[in-house]
C-alpha cells in the first residue's frame, strides 16, 4: 500500500456470517465489483466516492454507506487526502435472520439510499466495530445486532425486481450458471451466447442490466468470491489462484485487493488459516 494507507480485515468474533474491515485509503481504488452480501460502513474521516448503479455518490465523515447484495459498485478517494472508514459485511442470511425476527417478511431487504446521515446509528456502528477489536464479544454481538435492526427498521424496503423481458431474464440466468461452472475455463461472449440460446449483444445488454457488470467483470467477482472461501478453508494462495482461474498468485492478489481491500495473505491471516 502507498504511504498513509492501512487496512485490517477480520471476522466478527461473536456474530456469524459477518466480516469487518478497518481501513484508510488514499490512492487505492476498488474496481467495479459485487458482493454476495451487504456492505455497510461509516466514514471516519475524509470522503469516499463510489459509483453505484450508474450514479456517483460521495460519503463524508459521519455518514453511513449502504450497499446491497449483488449490486455493482466502485470505491475511491473523493478528496486528495483519501478516506478512512469502518465496514461490516454481513451475509444475506445474517440480515435476513434479523429481518425475520423483526417481523419484516417481505423477502431480501433492500436499502434504497446508499449514503445516509444518521449520527445516532453512525455512533452505534463505530462502537460495535470497536468492541470487536477489544474482544468484548457480548458488547460486540449486542451492538452489532442492534445496529442491523436499526438500519432495517429505519432504511430498508422490499428488494425491487429487475425489469427484464422474460427471454432476456432466462438467458441471463443460464449465463450465470455457465460462469459459475466454468470459472477456470470461461467461454467467449460468442460461445456463452450460443450456449444459452441468445445473440451476443442482446445478452451483453441484458447481463449488464441484471448484474451491473459485463460477463468478464462478473466472472472476476465470482473468482474472488470463491477465492475467499478457499482461503478461509486454509488453501494456500498459489493453489487458490489456480483453482479459481487466475494465471498466478500475483494475478489473484491484484484482483483480490481491488475487491476486498486487502491482499489474500492478510485475509487468510484474519481468518486464522494462514500457513507459511
Amino acid at each position: 500500500m502507498s504511504d498513509g494507507e492501512r487496512a485490517r480485515f477480520w471476522r466478527h468474533p461473536a456474530v456469524p456470517e459477518v466480516d469487518l474491515l478497518k481501513a484508510r485509503y488514499v490512492t487505492h481504488r476498488f474496481s467495479r465489483h459485487v458482493h454476495d452480501g451487504y456492505a455497510i460502513g461509516v466514514i471516519i474521516s475524509g470522503v469516499e466516492e463510489f459509483e453505484y448503479r450508474g450514479t456517483t455518490h460521495r460519503a463524508g465523515a459521519g455518514e453511513l454507506v449502504l450497499v446491497n447484495p449483488d449490486s455493482a459498485h466502485t470505491g475511491q478517494a473523493g478528496t486528495a487526502g483519501g478516506w478512512a472508514y469502518r465496514m461490516l459485511y454481513p451475509s444475506v442470511e445474517a440480515i435476513g435472520e434479523i429481518a425475520t425476527e423483526l417481523g419484516l417478511t417481505y423477502g431480501t431487504p433492500n436499502f434504497p439510499e446508499q449514503v445516509v446521515r444518521d449520527p445516532a446509528v453512525a455512533a452505534l456502528m463505530d462502537s460495535a466495530h470497536r468492541a470487536t477489536e477489544r474482544g468484548d464479544d457480548l458488547a460486540a454481538s449486542t451492538m452489532t445486532r442492534t445496529l442491523f435492526a436499526r438500519l432495517l427498521t429505519r432504511y430498508a424496503t422490499p428488494r425491487p425486481a429487475v425489469a427484464l423481458a422474460p427471454e432476456g431474464a432466462r438467458a441471463v440466468r443460464a449465463a450465470l450458471d455457465v460462469l459459475h461452472e466454468r470459472l477456470v475455463d470461461p467461454p467467449t461472449l460468442e460461445d456463452l451466447a450460443r450456449v444459452v440460446g441468445a445473440r451476443p449483444f442482446p445478452l451483453l445488454r441484458a447481463f449488464k442490466e441484471a448484474t451491473g457488470l459485463p460477463p468478464h467483470a462478473y466472472l472476476n467477482s465470482l473468482r474472488v468470491r470463491r477465492a475467499r472461501s478457499l482461503l478461509r478453508s486454509g488453501v494456500r494462495p498459489a493453489r487458490v489462484a489456480a483453482e479459481v482461474g487466475f494465471t498466478d498468485q500475483a494475478h489473484l492478489s491484484r484482483h483480490f485487493k481491488r475487491v476486498v481491500g486487502v491482499p489474500p495473505a492478510a485475509y487468510q491471516r484474519a481468518a486464522g488459516t494462514y500457513k507459511k
